[in-house]
């Protein structure tokens, strides 16, 4: 748990759920399954909780990263947790709110109650809760970065929250896939007028859809990768781009209508709507001459990817940028968002693999086929410190993507478990998948 047994002072492990975009990040990264969620918060169990803070760096608007100095008998529990709008104040000696917990209080109360040696074990408490070594946790194979490639771009972040959203107004709303209902994705267009929001490539944000849930509160933000480059879908103007993909089931196929993601893609040209963030801070793009990108999507996962691979494009005008190998996959064709566009691209710009898992009459194949298939190509840019590895798709992808990276490694000599590592290192690896 976060602190000793009675007596003794907690500092507790808390998310803030006024700027959680629920985005399940944490919940991945743990190492030992303390973080959990219903439909509204995600919660942190302090009875698991080590404060090894491996959740903190991967989150990408802060929500994760607060604490509160409480007795470890008025721990605040898992129900507690999960009823917030916000998180409570500070508790004072009594209970009260106030800037801090009264320590010589509460030391003073257990020793008359026979405690003993109560300031010692508080001050453990503590000294647990921010220690520099953590204790051993349980191993977990750890695949993304959590620092940015050395000549990435500065990012702002979390410039507008929940209580100050930014409002952007919509000056385009297109299909961007062909297939059925299930798979309707549209490329949105957001115009923010003079307000700020600067955004770099694979950055996120996160959008307030009107109304109210089923408990009467305000919907909670819902996060979208940005879709297009630092200097905007259209350059000098201060817009940018979302790849929205309409829920009409949910993970189990049942029928349902995402409240967030059907509000954008029936959005109409002139509607307002409400913005929070900018988010994250470790996959973004390196910006050095010579740099490579391995890119590694599916589906919506795509949106980093182009906003990469335009800003790549515009930028090679000026100067020679390093390789650009993307491996993209869908359903079918009429599934893949920006087909048309892609396929545009020349091809010495840029390497395009494309996988389809329903196409009729053809065998599944998926980007990890494709990834074993250009073994060669890929462990080259592996091998080269150049390069940079970003993966974004669903989080069934992310198994086998590593996999297949591990085999293109090993099959041409390179040591897959340094290789990570290094890249890890440096900031030239990046999951980030949902």
């Amino acid at each position: 748990m976060n602190a000793p047994a009675e007596p003794g002072l907690l500092k507790q492990h808390l998310i803030d759920p006024e700027i959680c975009i629920r985005c399940n990040t944490c919940e991945d990264t743990c190492p030992i399954k303390a973080i959990s969620h219903d439909s509204r918060n995600y919660v942190v169990d302090a009875s698991i909780c080590k404060a090894c803070l491996a959740c903190v760096s991967p989150c990408p608007t802060g929500a994760i990263d607060n604490w509160r100095l409480v007795p470890v008998a008025r721990a605040y529990s898992l129900a507690e947790q999960l009823s917030w709008d916000e998180l409570p104040a500070p508790l004072a000696s009594h209970g009260t709110a106030g800037d801090a917990l009264d320590l010589d209080a509460m030391r003073a109360d257990a020793h008359q109650a026979g405690a003993g040696q109560v300031a010692g074990a508080a001050e453990q408490t503590l000294v647990f809760a921010v220690a520099a070594s953590p204790p051993r946790l349980p191993t977990q194979t750890v695949l993304s970065a959590n620092v940015p490639p050395w000549s990435a771009a500065h990012p702002y972040l979390n410039l507008y929250g929940p209580k100050a959203p930014v409002r952007a107004t919509v000056v385009g709303n297109f299909k961007v896939t062909q297939g059925p209902p299930e798979s309707d994705t549209h490329h949105l267009m957001l115009d923010f007028g003079a307000m700020p929001f600067p955004v770099l490539e694979g950055q996120s944000l996160g959008v307030l859809p009107p109304g109210v849930d089923a408990a009467g509160r305000p919907h909670h933000a819902r996060q979208y990768s940005v879709a297009s480059p630092r200097n905007g879908e259209r350059p000098g103007y201060n817009n940018l781009s979302l790849t929205v993909k309409r829920v009409t089931q949910d993970h189990q196929g049942q029928a349902v209508r995402g409240v967030c993601s059907n509000y954008l893609c029936d959005a109409k040209v002139g509607d307002e709507v409400l913005v929070i963030g900018p988010f994250g801070s470790t996959f973004l793009m390196p910006n050095h001459p010579g740099s490579n990108l391995l890119m590694i999507c599916t589906g919506t996962g795509s949106a980093p990817m182009r906003a990469m691979t335009e800003y790549r494009r515009r930028l090679q005008r000026k100067v020679s940028p390093g390789r650009l190998m993307l491996f993209f996959g869908a359903r079918t064709q009429q599934e893949l968002p920006y087909f048309g566009p892609l396929m545009k691209l020349p091809k010495d710009f840029i390497d395009i693999n494309l996988a389809f898992s329903r196409t009729p009459g053809a065998p599944k194949r998926y980007v990890q086929d494709l990834l074993r298939e250009r073994a060669a190509d890929v462990a080259a840019l592996l091998a080269d410190a150049n390069t940079s590895v970003f993966v974004c798709g669903l989080k069934s992808m992310e198994e086998g993507v590593a996999a297949a990276l591990r085999d293109c490694a090993s099959t041409h000599g390179l040591q897959w478990d340094d290789c990570l590592s290094r890249m890890q290192r440096e900031g030239r690896i990046h999951f980030e998948t949902y």
